[in-house]
């Protein structure tokens, strides 16, 4: 996964807020939209809480912004940074999606530790990564990419990388399309949401910020991520019991299924969520 090294960023699109605070403590369940859609990996966060706390009543040390505007100015920056490797995965990302939704509107990705506040409610660190239509934005904290390796079995790597962030502009997509929770069950969302990660992936070489297409070895990393957070993985690990009547993600099989569509078909018209149960 090699960004051409004459690309020019645009960091605007991510800002870093640094981190520690009082964000106020994760609220027991986040949802980014109508119909019960939770986040990436929200249906961790009841067992993931119970081994780390909630971050948000500990003291934390206040980790200062970077100034993303000098530190990430080409890709040759985002292949020897990981933050600036974030800035050029969402450029990619959203220069697919300006081609493909009439007046795309771009979604900021804001990079914390600690805890924060948003237009969704309040959520700290062990919540992962998750996409709020209030405001639009994407959250990410970073040692989320860590904990997929360490917490959640993943090999992890770059491509793993720009999976998890693909697939939350996946859910702008969905909301800027009024699809984000139109099936009424949020496995079908959410599995959209990889069909679409797939569907950036196959066409992200064409957005101008990479080298070349992404090798086979860069998609094993990301649907090696997907199996990691399938429902039925992180059920066993956490419960030692499978309940499938309670999946919101969809399994391993299916979101690593979901990906691979978008992937080969390179077309959004291709992850229809009626088709992805």
């Amino acid at each position: 996964m090699d960004f051409r090294d004459d690309a020019d960023l645009d960091s605007s699109q991510v800002e870093d807020a640094g981190g520690g605070g009082g964000g106020g403590g994760f609220p027991g369940g986040m949802v980014i939209g109508g119909g019960g859609i939770v986040t990436l990996i929200a249906l961790v966060v009841v067992f993931v809480l119970n081994n780390i706390g909630d971050g948000g009543d500990r003291p934390t040390q206040r980790r200062p912004p970077s100034n993303l505007a000098q530190e990430c100015r080409t890709g040759k920056d985002a292949d020897q940074s990981e933050k600036c490797r974030v800035v050029g995965v969402v450029n990619s990302v959203q220069g697919y999606w300006r081609t493909q939704i009439s007046g795309y509107r771009q979604a900021k990705t804001i990079l914390y530790s600690g805890s924060l506040r948003t237009a969704c409610g309040a959520a700290s660190s062990a919540v992962g990564p998750f996409y709020c239509p209030g405001d639009q934005r994407v959250y990410l904290d970073l040692s989320f990419f860590d904990q997929l390796h360490s917490r959640f079995g993943a090999k992890g790597g770059p491509f793993a990388q720009a999976y998890v962030i693909a697939h939350e502009y996946g859910h702008h997509a969905q909301h800027l399309l009024g699809r984000l929770g139109s099936s009424g069950s949020s496995v079908p969302t959410e599995l959209q949401a990889d069909c679409y990660a797939g569907v950036w992936a196959k066409n992200a070489v064409d957005t101008g910020f990479y080298e070349k297409p992404f090798t086979s070895t860069d998609i094993a990393e990301a649907l090696d991520a997907a199996a990691a957070v399938g429902d039925d993985r992180i059920q066993s690990r956490t419960r030692g019991r499978v309940d499938p009547e309670s999946f919101t993600h969809g399994s391993s099989k299916q979101r690593v299924n979901a990906f691979q569509q978008g992937y080969k078909s390179g077309k959004p018209a291709d992850c229809d969520q009626s088709e992805l149960r």
